[in-house]
């Protein structure tokens, strides 16, 4: 019997602390990305950038993960923005042996990331994104070269991610900046 009153009263506790989050967050101004009418805004807006080539394999990859995120629908027909991405990768190798050997690397892709009016030139936004991923050394190279492209892999898809969500932050920020009294 007790057990069951404990039961109940926990359920109480916790409705009431969920209760009172939601209305913290509430009242903290929180507002997501894409609620309250903006999805619109920030979808169109995005549809509208125009994504540079990135350079090497891995640049590649950012940029068809950028385009799937980004240009939805296909590259613009009449593009407002220019996104420029430079990338750079840095390994270093981890879990040293005695013979020097290591069984570990760490692979670290970094993006700079540039957002632009094409029409002007004049640069809206200038920020920085970066993924770590670590894999396995093993004996095989062909293992260990697999576990590599993997980590680039998701390094790449991950950094395509921030790159979105920067966007998607910029221009719902710019479109609050432009409804606010």
């Amino acid at each position: 019997m007790s057990w069951s009153r404990t039961r109940a009263d926990r359920r109480q506790v916790a409705a009431g602390l969920l209760a009172a989050l939601g209305l913290t967050a509430a009242g903290c101004g929180f507002q997501p990305l894409y609620g309250r009418g903006s999805v619109g805004t920030v979808d169109a807006q995005l549809a509208e950038v125009k994504i540079a080539e990135i350079p090497d394999r891995i640049g590649q990859q950012v940029h068809n993960y950028l385009l799937d995120r980004i240009n939805r629908k296909g590259a613009p027909a009449a593009p407002v923005y220019l996104l420029a991405v430079t990338l750079q990768i840095d390994k270093t190798n981890l879990g040293i042996l005695r013979d020097e050997t290591a069984t570990r690397a760490k692979l670290v892709l970094s993006a700079d990331v540039v957002l632009s009016e094409i029409e002007t030139g004049k640069i809206l936004l200038k920020r920085s994104t970066r993924s770590a991923n670590s894999y396995n050394i093993v004996d095989s190279a062909v293992a260990t070269r697999s576990a590599e492209l993997d980590a680039i892999d998701r390094a790449a898809r991950e950094v395509s991610e921030e790159i979105r969500v920067l966007l998607a932050l910029y221009f719902r920020r710019r479109a609050g900046e432009e409804n606010a009294p």
